[in-house]
């Protein structure tokens, strides 16, 4: 008797069910439909959960129907079926969240058929096994995003975003689809887990260019510098669908990177460039996050920033600790967008403390040797107990040490209270003993199903040089900010910054936004 195929493989199949009978009442108030879509996406949670009791009890599955480029297959391993539980989870959070969000509106019962459709199409991204239902998936994907920022048709703002995301997102579907041609002709093969298990044989040069168009693709579809404006403009549509955007369908370049992990580390000068696209999307998206007034576009401004850190993270090889980004930014950032409002409301009622501790450059250079000697003790002790960390592991750990010395600065200031600089520290020492930890349970829990982090050579070491000194300046910027935030070159830079140095008015106008938006 055959086995049971993947209970995760049925999610999709149950969710576009419901979505079809969603469009099939698209107005306002359809009866008990926000429920059962709740109920569908509920269902998904479980399917997803069986899928991973399956995958411990009998390893990894792959189904496939046809043979040559036509192959369709669904793949369940360590990757998808995190991917599935992660997607399943978020998209039936957000689901229940719509059905109180738009209760009431005039294509009530649209929304929810076009939800649940673009869920179950990511559903089947991130659980494809083949060339072809990884471009069918993403196209799925688009258009079923683009029908949910179209939600509002009548507002141009929402026009304009939605036509800069199909450009984006279209043309990212061209390149992939033309990259997917050319690793049928490099490797014979349209099966995932053939492709990747032939290339550490070597890349002939179809197979090189292909992997270069492919990290173009990722960026795209991560909204990566310089084509990253329509992610900031997509306000005008529900909340819910900011949600799922974020916390889950603009993971899928960087899903994309790890799904082909075993291919992509195969050529230096793509990881290069994943490095350093990602370091420069990480540096420019979180410096224009910090003149954000608005919460949505800081949120927005910050997955531009964690989507470039990600990518980054794929460029070092540290491909289980990339998973787990994806993981914890999604749920992040859904409880994030799907908070929003009481996160105003909250900080408005917050009782102003008074006059803040600015650290000066004494202090913030104290800060940041106290960070770097806190890290290197706990970076020791952990090589003790687990073994010693690749280069790149060490280097993305002095980053986020930066944002350690940041706040260790903050109670280091000669106005700071002791409370202050006690609970600083002991924040400190927590952020730092949760990068190990986490990176021993990434590597656990996906370490033995992804590539191993190559041996960094010259060309490594000069990228994990640039890119520590490059995030290590901008810390110390931030953190000597409020002594130089009242010169008037200072005062010129935030409004240049606040408005992302205008590349996004650039992008307008080369693509014809701003007419497009006059003409409706």
């Amino acid at each position: 008797m055959d086995a049971l195929p993947p209970l995760s493989f049925f999610a999709p199949l149950v969710v576009m069910t419901v979505a079809l009978s969603a469009l099939a009442r698209p107005g306002r108030r359809p009866g008990g439909l926000p429920r059962l879509a709740a109920s569908a996406a509920a269902f998904g949670v479980l399917l997803a959960a069986g899928g991973v009791v399956q995958l411990l009890l009998g390893g990894p599955v792959t189904l496939s129907v046809g043979d040559g480029p036509g192959l369709l297959a669904l793949r369940l391993d360590a990757v998808s079926a995190t991917m599935a539980l992660l997607v399943t989870f978020i998209g039936w959070v957000v689901v229940r969240y719509s059905g109180r969000y738009l209760d009431g509106e005039t294509r009530e019962g649209a929304f929810h058929g076009q939800m649940l459709a673009t869920l179950g199409a990511v559903l089947v991204l991130v659980q494809a096994g083949s060339l072809l239902v990884l471009i069918l998936a993403f196209v799925a994907v688009g258009v079923g995003l683009r029908h949910l920022l179209l939600f509002y048709a009548d507002r141009p703002e929402a026009r304009r975003a939605a036509a800069k995301f199909t450009l984006v997102w279209g043309a990212g579907d061209v390149l992939l689809l033309l990259a997917c041609g050319l690793l049928w002709v490099a490797f014979g093969t349209s099966d995932l887990v053939a492709i990747t298990a032939a290339a550490p044989a070597g890349l002939s040069v179809t197979a090189q260019v292909a992997v270069a168009i492919l990290v173009v693709v990722a960026a795209l579809k991560t909204a990566a510098f310089p084509l990253h404006g329509w992610l900031t403009e997509v306000m005008e549509a529900p909340t819910p669908v900011s949600a799922l955007l974020h916390a889950g369908i603009i993971n899928a370049g960087g899903f994309l990177m790890i799904r082909l992990a075993g291919l992509v580390q195969e050529s230096a000068g793509a990881m290069a460039a994943l490095v350093m696209l990602g370091g420069l999307t990480a540096v420019f998206g979180a410096t224009v996050m910090l003149t954000q007034s608005a919460v949505k576009t800081a949120l927005a401004w910050s997955t531009v920033a964690q989507m470039g850190f990600m990518l980054l993270q794929c460029g070092l090889g540290l491909w289980a600790l990339a998973l787990l980004h994806i993981v914890a930014h999604s749920m992040y950032k859904a409880h994030a967008f799907l908070s929003s409002g009481s996160a105003v409301r909250a900080v408005a009622s917050i009782r102003r403390p008074g006059p803040v501790a600015v650290p000066g450059p004494g202090a913030v250079a104290r800060a940041f040797a106290l960070a770097l000697i806190l890290y290197a003790g706990v970076a020791s002790g952990f090589s003790l107990v687990v073994g010693p960390k690749s280069p790149q592991a060490v280097a993305l750990g002095a980053i986020l040490v930066f944002g350690v010395a940041y706040l260790v600065a903050q109670g280091l200031a000669d106005a700071a209270p002791r409370a202050l600089t006690l609970r600083t520290a002991v924040a400190s020492l927590g952020a730092t003993l949760a990068y190990f930890g986490f990176h021993v349970a990434a590597s656990a829990l996906w370490g033995g199903h992804l590539p191993q982090t190559p041996v960094a050579g010259a060309l490594e070491w000069a990228l994990i040089v640039v890119a520590v000194l490059s995030f290590g300046l901008v810390a110390v910027a931030q953190a000597l900010f409020p002594l130089w935030a009242h010169h008037p070159a200072a005062s010129g830079l935030r409004v240049h910054l606040a408005n992302g140095l205008y590349l996004n008015a650039v992008f307008d106008r080369l693509t014809g936004g701003f007419r497009r938006t006059a003409n409706h």
